[in-house]
């Protein structure tokens, strides 16, 4: 591999980002690449935005994605996409959760979100919660997302499977497999 990947996760406190991003790192170890993480969570704990810069390839020297490098952004929360969008290359991949959380401050969600990202980014791809959590405990719907995430990255099944079952609570193991399966199972449509 030539090419380093970086991906950006975002989200708000509690949804899992920070996990997130320890299994994509590790997965990119077991599979022998240098991998690099930066991550904000101080606010997680008050329902405000989290992130994490990820990094790898064969040779990383920093975890900070640059604005406008960004192959791969992933939004656990649909109205933080809109944070990250000067860190999306021209080719980036946009997987949006549909998810809304109501900011604390607000007193109204905006309703153009996807047709606004959507007439910007070719590559997006937006996902309804409910449809991505059928037949999955919905607890592990970010460990589905990876699924879907893992469809667009150089990286061979069995590091994915390790870095889960290393990075969940041992009890947690299967039902984080089969959701992430679900992910990587899930068809897109009008994306």
């Amino acid at each position: 591999m030539k090419k380093t990947y970086s991906i950006l996760l975002n989200g708000v406190g509690g949804q899992g980002i920070i996990l997130a991003s320890d299994i994509i790192c590790l997965a990119a170890m077991y599979d022998g690449f240098d991998a690099k993480k930066s991550e904000i969570h101080g606010m997680s704990q008050r329902g405000g935005s989290v992130f994490s810069h990820i990094r790898f390839g064969e040779k990383v020297y920093s975890p900070v994605i640059a604005k406008r490098s960004a192959d791969i952004i992933v939004s656990l929360e649909e109205v933080e996409i809109l944070r990250w969008i000067d860190y999306a290359s021209p080719e980036v991949k946009m997987i949006v959760l549909k998810n809304r959380i109501q900011p604390v401050n607000s007193e109204s969600y905006p309703e153009t979100i996807e047709a606004f990202i959507k007439s910007k980014f070719k590559n997006s791809l937006f996902i309804v919660p409910e449809e991505l959590a059928e037949g999955i405990n919905r607890k592990c719907i970010n460990t589905a997302v990876l699924g879907i995430v893992s469809k667009y990255l150089d990286l061979s099944e069995k590091s994915w499977m390790d870095a889960l079952a290393d990075s969940v609570p041992k009890r947690t193991v299967e039902i984080n497999q089969e959701a992430f399966e679900k992910g990587r199972k899930y068809e897109e449509s009008g994306a």
